[in-house]
């Protein structure tokens, strides 16, 4: 079995996050030279190379990429664990990872997280903001604490917890000429430029879904892969989009604003999805209990 020091494992994180050995020394307050030998005696201790040196960079082999998350994982484990026993002091230290959607995060999540960082303001929250699909597979795989997602209520290998059933909607600018509608339909959005998400979005899927009975196809001038591009376009004037209603900013908004589509009306759940019979650390347990308490609000 390799001997691996825990000092090891932190200078990789540091490397693998910096990207720079003097960066990295610095980071953990070490010397380079320091850095550099525990690297090497890391490679050496489980016989693979992590790391690709150049002149300018250190980039990570694809066994270090892997490597990296166990890492993570192993010292949020170490940092909890240590947190336990000292008792929940916000003044210790610890790290939760948590997946979510990006049109969850702007209006949703970042007041969550922000509650959370008032009562453990010394603890690392890691938001990885990617696809639906991505967010299911980290939390599966345990790359993850939880997930906020709309995908995984059908899968196996995960719980999925009901947070908010929401409708999707017009996104536009004030002076548009929709934004003084109280509804608009479907069928009323060829008469404007539009703005429509890629192929590979989750939320387009939910809507071609939706719209294919109803032989209803926007034709869009823009093409996006995330929603939060989407709601830019619209505040630049370019056009308006659809987008879930999470992702839009409150009525007092000076530009943007909101309205409810019809004929059809296309609605998703999101969710709390986690890695099915897994026992969440203390830490991540209390960020996943915020979520839950916001559910309703």
């Amino acid at each position: 079995m390799a001997k691996v020091d825990i000092d090891d494992l932190v200078a990789f994180r540091a490397l693998a996050d910096v990207g720079s050995f003097s960066g990295a020394a610095e980071q953990i307050h070490i010397s380079q030279p320091a850095l550099s030998r525990r690297i090497d005696k890391l490679e050496r201790s489980i016989e693979t190379q992590l790391v690709v040196r150049t002149t300018r960079r250190v980039t990570l082999t694809a066994t270090g990429r892997d490597f990296r998350r166990h890492v993570e994982r192993i010292l949020s484990d170490l940092d909890t664990t240590i947190l336990g026993v000292k008792g929940s002091d916000s003044s210790h230290r610890g790290e939760v990872i948590v997946g979510c959607v990006p049109s969850a995060v702007n209006y949703f999540a970042s007041g969550v997280i922000k509650e959370f960082h008032h009562k453990f303001p010394n603890v690392k929250v890691k938001l990885i903001d990617s696809s639906a699909n991505d967010i299911l597979l980290d939390v599966a795989r345990g790359n993850a604490d939880f997930g906020i997602n709309f995908v995984g209520s059908q899968d196996k290998d995960v719980e999925f917890t009901e947070l908010v059933e929401e409708s999707f909607v017009a996104a536009c600018r004030r002076d548009h000429p929709i934004a003084a509608k109280g509804t608009v339909r479907w069928s009323e959005l060829a008469d404007y430029d539009y703005i429509a998400a890629d192929k590979g979005s989750g939320n387009r899927l939910i809507i071609d879904q939706a719209l294919a009975s109803q032989k209803i196809k926007p034709r869009s001038i823009f093409e996006t892969q995330h929603g939060t591009t989407m709601i830019g376009l619209v505040e630049a004037g370019l056009g308006i989009a659809v987008v879930p209603s999470m992702a839009m900013p409150k009525s007092d908004h000076p530009i943007l604003c909101s309205v409810q589509l019809i004929e059809p009306q296309i609605r998703r759940v999101v969710g709390l999805i986690r890695r099915r019979g897994r026992q969440l650390d203390p830490l991540a347990q209390s960020l996943a209990e915020l979520f839950l308490e916001h559910r309703f609000r």
